[in-house]
């Protein structure tokens, strides 16, 4: 059993000698997978490997900027040209490659396992466990990729595996009002300039556009929340069709997202299996860790359709609320007011969904809101000249 690693000045060299590996092996990826996406004439497949050339970049960043930390200099090269050179000199076909990479982003992940039990450097053991998901989740697609003729199905895993929806109408209603404000008020602000606070044109526009926003918004918001949840769902079909074909596999599968959150090894394989007898409570925990969404958490498309149109409209009838009494440049100035005070309400409002303080949230809201105003006044002004 080797010595746990830590940042201590005995191991320190160990530690930084262990992340040079790990930064050359990321390096490698990107290579990798560049080079792939280089070959490939399907535009799914080339923009899956593209992405995936990306996530190892950006686990390499990691890496370098550990090492910056522990003061260490970046690698100018790097020596680990296995994946690569695999892939380059293979006279396979490009399912024999796939299945080939796919069992070394599965080594890689037991690799970076076996450094979280034997390292005590929190600031490293972070890094590892972003990357050991990431890692195993480029394992994942792959096999999808390897099992399926559809690439659409890999890609779409990849770019939506991270997915997390509020799952809350609070939180659709919010940024409905925050949009519908908006744009409106930028609506407003421009055709007041063009038309010195015509009243008439100023409603009629506000309107028009208070109505395609509440619209636009309520159809996005149902089709998002539609999709959020045909994906958690097609999620459980994989995974179910995976824990009957090759149960070993997912229960392997789900033991290393226990391992991952701190339970030891053994722990993590007999709460896989204990689940596994459960196929469905099974199948919802995976789902859960792949996607970090729940049944529970899933917003009801209807809902977010209403909450997200309604809110919508609400927002956007602020700013032409004075021009039903007033017109000229007083109607202008009260919009404004009515407009900014809105905007710093909403801001507040918005940290009940956000980790920011409701004043600089409310402030940061403001000060946009009056430089939209401002500039599309401006802008609203010189048509209207033009016009003239």
């Amino acid at each position: 059993m080797p010595e746990p690693i830590t940042t201590t000045t005995q191991t320190h060299a160990s530690l930084i000698h262990m992340i040079e590996g790990n930064w050359s092996l990321e390096m490698d990826g990107v290579a990798m997978y560049a080079a792939l996406a280089e070959e490939q004439s399907i535009p799914e497949r080339r923009t899956l490997f593209k992405k995936l050339s990306e996530l190892e970049s950006k686990h390499a960043e990691l890496w370098g900027k550990r090492l910056v930390e522990l003061g260490a200099e970046i690698p100018k090269t790097h020596s680990g040209k296995g994946h690569a050179i695999r892939a380059a000199t293979t006279h396979s076909g490009m399912q024999e490659i796939i299945q080939e990479i796919e069992a070394e982003e599965r080594r890689d992940v037991a690799r970076y396992l076996t450094q979280m039990r034997e390292i005590h450097d929190e600031a490293t053991k972070t890094i590892l466990r972003q990357v050991v998901l990431d890692e195993f989740a480029h394992a994942h697609v792959l096999r999808r990729l390897d099992s399926q003729s559809d690439d659409r199905s890999a890609l779409d895993y990849l770019l939506h595996r991270q997915r997390q929806g509020t799952g809350s109408w609070i939180g659709d209603a919010i940024y409905g009002i925050n949009d519908g404000l908006g744009a409106i008020f930028g609506i407003v602000s421009g055709v007041s300039g063009a038309t010195l606070g015509n009243s008439k044109f100023v409603l009629l526009a506000g309107i028009a556009g208070m109505v395609a926003s509440a619209l636009s918004m309520g159809s996005g918001a149902y089709l998002a929340a539609k999709s959020e949840k045909e994906i958690f769902e097609a999620e459980l079909l994989r995974e179910r069709k995976l824990l009957t074909d090759d149960p070993k596999s997912a229960r392997e599968e789900l033991a290393i997202f226990y391992q991952l959150k701190g339970v030891p090894n053994e722990d993590a394989t007999k709460i896989a299996e204990l689940l596994a007898a459960e196929p469905d409570q099974f199948l919802k925990t995976m789902a859960a860790e792949k996607l970090n969404l729940t049944e529970d958490g899933l917003s009801n498309p209807i809902t977010s359709a209403l909450s997200g149109s309604i809110s919508t409209a609400v927002g956007a009838f602020i700013p032409i609320i004075p021009f039903f009494f007033m017109s000229g440049i007083p109607a202008v100035i009260a919009a404004a007011v009515v407009s900014l005070i809105a905007h710093f309400a909403v801001g507040a409002a918005k940290s009940m969904v956000t980790v920011r303080s409701w004043w600089s949230s409310g402030l940061e809201m403001t000060l946009v809101g009056a430089a939209e105003g401002i500039v599309t006044y401006v802008i609203g002004i010189g048509l209207g000249r033009i016009g003239a």
